[in-house]
């Protein structure tokens, strides 16, 4: 049985780590209030861009647009989205093994084929140790989500393919539901797949009046649509991240406390124990 000194010492050091992971769920708890109002107030208005593009698109077939023709996949880009540090549950290793099982469906493409633009230090050091190249580092927009960049990024995806250089462009990101739910999600960017569009045509199926053509209107749309869907990612990728540490923390923090409660109880058997004996031994000696 460990020492009075030795349980008391492990004591004050699980009160220490305490200590430490309540001070980071608390951080984390305000970083994520901050991300969930940013993600909390994009979405309603990127369901509505979408609504209202599909709704079009849906209901004139003499509309063309580069961005919603498929072709066959010869060379595909994949934007994956981690964050910069760690103790967050298993939020990153999820990110990581869904990159893993894409690399393995585009294996017969070849690595050269498969453009990697990894958004967070985790999933950029990962690929790199894999052995893949990436097309630069975003490591800063996993902590600090940028409109401007994310416009940056959006418009070279756009740009390789609308020029055929890339076939397919593919997402992969956490969706932020709630403080205690997030969903990993694994989605093509380009080409638009108008089926898979979560709005209701038949009931968002309103007259629009537009000026001066419908088509015009659309050329202007996607590739704001487009671009917007970058940004909402990575504000959905940011906030299920501060959600992931936050329970992550609290996790920790409870089991401390259980681990402290278990070693006082330890360590007061022991005590009792230790006293119980010393009086044994007065008794024994005064008998003699």
């Amino acid at each position: 049985m460990a020492s009075l000194k030795e349980i008391k010492s492990r004591i004050t050091s699980v009160k220490s780590t305490r200590q430490i992971t309540s001070a980071m769920k608390m951080v984390a708890s305000a970083k994520l209030h901050k991300a969930q109002g940013a993600i909390e107030n994009m979405l309603p208005y990127q369901s509505k861009l979408n609504a209202i593009l599909t709704n079009f698109l849906s209901n004139d077939s003499t509309i063309e647009s580069p961005y919603i023709v498929s072709r066959p996949v010869h060379r595909v880009a994949i934007v994956i989205f981690s964050s910069n540090s760690s103790l967050c549950g298993a939020f990153n290793a999820n990110i990581i093994k869904q990159f893993e099982q894409v690399m393995e469906k585009y294996s017969s493409l070849g690595q050269d084929n498969i453009l990697i633009y990894p958004i967070g230090k985790k999933i950029e050091t990962s690929v790199k140790k894999k052995g893949y190249a990436t097309q630069g580092s975003f490591q800063h927009l996993a902590d600090k989500p940028s409109y401007q960049e994310a416009s940056e990024l959006a418009v070279q995806l756009m740009g390789l393919f609308v020029s055929q250089e890339v076939d397919k462009v593919e997402l992969i990101y956490h969706h932020f539901k709630s403080v205690g739910s997030h969903t990993l999600v694994h989605e093509d960017y380009l080409p638009i797949d108008l089926t898979t569009q979560k709005v209701d045509v038949e009931k968002s199926n309103i007259d629009y009046i537009v000026e001066p053509s419908a088509s015009e209107f659309i050329t202007s749309l996607l590739p704001r649509v487009i671009t917007l869907k970058i940004f909402t990612a990575l504000l959905d990728s940011n906030a299920s991240e501060h959600a992931a540490r936050t329970m992550a923390m609290q996790v920790a923090t409870d089991n401390a406390n259980e681990l402290i409660l278990d070693l006082t109880k330890q360590y007061n058997k022991s005590r009792q124990q230790a006293i119980t004996n010393e009086l044994l031994d007065i008794i024994g000696g005064s008998m003699k």
